[in-house]
């Protein structure tokens, strides 16, 4: 069985506590927190993103990541303000970026963030001109089954899509085995607005797999 590789990105706040007893650091620091753990997500020399979200009324104060082995570059999309914080650096949502930096094996990622209520987060500190808040991507997330299945995404009405990208997750206790993660394929086109997802599958003994696509909406 393969050993994560822990890698740390948590957010400094100005008011710490003592550091969580857990594996990983997305609530280290923080006086209340509720953890959030994403899947195991598939990790390509082209860039990937997802979005892990917390209950209403969080937001994200810290973030962490596991990854199946080296060779995973795992950062994550901040939105410009000062201070750098919860409710000013980060939102309700994280949006994860990773990039597969050493070939070899097929590589995951597990992404983790630490949510505080959202009561009492910071102001953005006014500019003369204050650039637009950061295109979050509208995240759909897609149960996969065994076999061929097509979908179709769109914008919401009066929005314009303007890019489109996906990625694959595995909700498994230990990284997915290279067997497991070359048993799915996504092929994906976009035209006139719309986003084809083509998502091929084989068996899936008691796995539950997903794959989201995210949408940039303007």
């Amino acid at each position: 069985m393969r050993h994560a590789v822990l890698v740390a990105a948590v957010v400094a706040l100005a008011c710490v506590a003592a550091p969580s007893a857990g594996a990983t650091n997305e609530c280290r620091g923080l006086q209340v927190c509720v953890p959030v753990i994403g899947p195991w997500v598939v990790a390509d020399a082209t860039p990937v993103s997802f979005q892990l979200s917390c209950p209403a009324k969080f937001v994200v104060a810290g973030l962490d990541a596991e990854l199946s082995r080296r060779g995973v570059d795992v950062t994550f999309r901040g939105a410009l303000g000062s201070p750098v914080n919860p409710g000013i650096t980060t939102s309700r949502a994280a949006e994860f970026l990773a990039r597969l930096l050493v070939g070899g094996a097929p590589a995951t990622f597990r992404p983790h963030i630490g949510c505080v209520p959202a009561a009492g987060s910071g102001e953005r500190f006014p500019t003369v001109m204050r650039p637009a808040p950061p295109l979050a991507p509208a995240a759909v997330q897609l149960a996969v089954r065994p076999g061929t299945h097509r979908y179709v995404e769109r914008c919401a009405a009066g929005k314009r899509l303007t890019g489109a990208s996906h990625s694959i997750g595995f909700y498994t206790a230990t990284p997915p085995s290279a067997a497991l993660v070359r048993s799915i394929a996504v092929t994906q086109s976009v035209s006139g607005g719309v986003v084809r997802l083509v998502v091929h599958a084989g068996s899936l003994p008691g796995v539950k797999a997903i794959v989201q696509a995210e949408l940039e909406c303007a």
